[in-house]
């Protein structure tokens, strides 16, 4: 539910850099509907803030701008600036790096979809929350939260990157 995901979200701390990652990780998947594999595929360069929008390469290396929700797009901020200001993750983010990852591990390097369902997991055990949820579970809350608040089925077909329809039909039920 909308409550329930909400519960969700503002549970990382992001006082710290990594519950910054965190909190903006969780808003960015909710935010965008987003898979997982394409959110430890983005990069910082994909981060279009003039836009409000990521730019993600999904299934297929296929490129889409997705628009990021003002909560998302805050929460992006917010764990950037703080990570910039971290000196143990300076060497990470140097102009001089040909790739530089948006979403790091501890270690500064890039974030595996792995590591995205453990802190998932950790989250929903604090809030009470079904540990069965799946980062994909996100992907889906967001694309029926559209529909129910009245998106067309088109605009949550492109927003999730699928090439059929019937796909995305398949979350209406």
């Amino acid at each position: 539910t909308v409550e329930q995901v909400e519960r969700l979200l503002s549970t990382p701390d992001d006082r710290e850099t990594l519950g910054a990652r965190d909190r903006a990780m969780l808003e960015t998947l909710y935010s965008t509907g987003i898979r997982v594999s394409e959110l430890v595929d983005l990069d910082l360069e994909d981060l279009d803030d003039s836009q409000e929008a990521l730019r993600v390469r999904g299934k297929g290396k296929k490129e889409r701008l997705v628009p990021l929700g003002s909560h998302a797009l805050a929460a992006i901020k917010h764990y950037r600036d703080v990570l910039f200001n971290d000196a143990r993750y300076a060497p990470c983010w140097g102009e001089d790096k040909d790739v530089r990852p948006l979403f790091i591990n501890k270690h500064g390097g890039r974030l595996s979809s792995r590591s995205v369902r453990r802190k998932l997991d950790k989250y929903l055990r604090e809030v009470g929350l079904d540990p069965s949820i799946s980062p994909h579970t996100l992907r889906h809350s967001f694309a029926t939260h559209l529909l129910d608040n009245g998106a067309d089925l088109r605009s949550v077909q492109e927003l999730l990157g699928h090439q059929s329809l019937s796909t995305t039909q398949a979350y209406t039920h």
